[in-house]
């Protein structure tokens, strides 16, 4: 199921309407032989200013996405990767899996979330001790704390952004999002995550990490490492942080 510009491998991902980056960051790695196409998730009210309208953002995400899944199919991709992630750490580790496997059930493709795969590069870099930001409002960011504890985390801190809207997400510059990585990293802190794929920290991420000495995921980076790995891909990409770079 692959053609001309994908002959190792298409991907579907599916991203929100809002989301102007995490196309940017996949591209970005300009693996030969892989292409992506999307599928967007409508989202007609973008507002998130707290943590009634973060729930019913995600009420907007979860009523469009199977019309998104239903778009990308067209294009026979190989692989559905979903480029948004709150949804993903919802419910802990047992919903994810269960929204893992509703995916599956209606594609019949192997899944990749932002989820599993900060999960699955944790362990890959051996830490156990984390701290992580999010864009998110205080309801997401317990869902998010969840689910990492459940997958045998110790969460150090946990701290969101608290964006007004979806589309400020990727309005927050390199400076904010160094105060935030500053705010709840310490010596005691493994490694740093950064959840939310319409930030914009890959590039700043690949930074922090040769500043801190220690990992600094930016999910998009993950999920991408991680859907290439799980496809058998085992591609090097420099400046997108050591995962895609040594892993």
């Amino acid at each position: 199921m692959t053609n001309a510009v994908g002959p190792r491998g298409v991907f579907g991902v599916i991203v929100p309407s809002t989301n102007t980056v995490v196309e940017h960051d996949y591209w970005r790695a300009a693996l030969p032989g892989v292409a992506y196409r999307a599928g967007s998730m409508y989202i007609p009210d973008p507002v998130m200013g707290n943590d009634d309208d973060f729930r019913a953002l995600l009420g907007q995400i979860r009523a469009s996405i199977d019309t998104a899944v239903r778009d990308v199919l067209t294009a026979e991709p190989d692989r559905l990767v979903m480029g948004m992630s709150a949804e993903t750490f919802w419910g802990g580790v047992a919903g994810n899996a269960a929204f893992e496997q509703r995916l599956r059930d209606r594609t019949g493709l192997p899944v990749t979330t932002g989820a599993s795969s900060c999960r699955a590069a944790l362990r890959e870099l051996g830490c156990r001790r984390i701290a992580v930001f999010s864009p998110y409002q205080p309801v997401a960011d317990v869902e998010v704390g969840r689910f990492f504890t459940e997958a045998g985390f110790d969460v150090a801190a946990i701290t969101g952004l608290r964006c007004p809207t979806a589309m400020d997400i990727a309005r927050v510059g390199a400076d904010r999002l160094r105060e935030v990585v500053a705010g709840i990293d310490g010596p005691d802190v493994e490694a740093i995550v950064q959840v939310g794929t319409n930030l914009s920290f890959v590039g700043l991420a690949d930074q922090l990490e040769r500043e801190l000495g220690k990992p600094v995921l930016a999910i998009n980076a993950a999920t991408l490492w991680y859907a290439l790995r799980e496809h058998g891909l085992d591609d090097r990409v420099e400046g997108a942080g050591q995962l895609l770079r040594a892993h």
